[in-house]
């Protein structure tokens, strides 16, 4: 079901610093997602969405930011996808995210992509044109393997689609990774997994993979999660209740292990796990981008 509703504001400044991306603004064009994660925190109690799966459209979002954007006094990086993906479904009819990356070059503002979709790539022309400033793309990918990925993001374009994505967006020029993150303990928390969500990054042209070894679990998100556990993986409910409880962070059992692990590989490799994030203009007047804690 989609719903066209009015907002009454757009950017919403993130608290600071944002030790993950470097933003300084936050923008939801919509509210709910059509990937139906199942893990997906958004979900919880704490943010009133009661019906996730019921799409509400910002009709009004860019007239807001037209309005906004040129107002803004501190040129710092926005952000796409912190409560749903930028890039659903639904954005092939609203376009949305399309015509806000318009009004955000415009103003030679700089940006961050976060996404499970390869519809990005319809507006790979306008990421080249921000990538002046600064744009970045970081693809979620927590399974290298898109019959398990089916199960747990039923909506969503499977993990080789993202890569594929990737590849055409690294060469382009455009700076993209991946948030490996969560890793569902007793589902994605397997050698196997990460050496190969590690290999296919490299092979896609990735700078960086941003990992957290575990999920977080809240009151609304659990209770959905756990459910369509005991419908897609029997027995896996049960395992974490006997292993979390009601725990917040429910890290990998094995996570020191996983953890050394991915840092062996990625030794082995050039990629980074902090990705480079936007500097303002220093004092020779040009902008740049810089690595996360070097």
């Amino acid at each position: 079901m989609i719903e066209e509703i009015t907002a009454k504001t757009i950017l919403n400044h993130v608290k600071q610093p944002d030790p993950w991306f470097g933003l300084k603004y936050n923008m939801n064009l919509y509210r709910g997602c059509q990937h139906q994660c199942i893990y997906c925190d958004s979900r919880s109690d704490c943010y009133r969405i009661e019906d996730f799966a019921k799409i509400q459209v910002k009709i009004n979002a860019l007239d807001l930011l037209e309005d906004i954007l040129p107002r803004k006094r501190v040129r710092g990086t926005i952000g796409f996808g912190s409560m749903n993906d930028p890039y659903m479904p639904v954005e092939r009819e609203y376009r949305l995210t399309g015509k806000s990356l318009e009004i955000i070059s415009d103003n030679e503002f700089p940006v961050h992509i976060l996404t499970k979709s390869d519809l990005v790539l319809r507006d790979i022309e306008l990421l080249i044109e921000i990538s002046n400033v600064y744009a970045a793309v970081s693809f979620t990918i927590t399974t290298a393997d898109d019959e398990l990925a089916r199960k747990l993001e039923p909506g969503a374009p499977l993990p080789s689609q993202r890569f594929q994505a990737m590849r055409k967006l690294a060469k382009a020029g455009i700076l993209t990774g991946i948030t490996m993150m969560p890793i569902l303990p007793f589902l994605e928390d397997s050698e196997e997994n990460i050496l190969k969500i590690i290999s296919c990054s490299q092979e896609s042209g990735a700078t960086y993979i941003i990992p957290s070894f575990g999920v977080t679990l809240r009151p609304g998100s659990r209770e959905y999660y756990y459910k369509k556990l005991e419908q897609n993986f029997p027995g896996i409910k049960d395992k974490y209740i006997n292993q979390y409880g009601y725990q917040y962070q429910c890290d990998i059992p094995n996570w020191r292990k996983m953890n050394n692990l991915f840092q062996e590989e990625i030794n082995r490799t050039n990629l980074i796990t902090k990705m480079p994030i936007f500097e303002p203009k220093n004092n020779t007047g040009k902008s740049k981008q810089i690595r996360l804690f070097d």
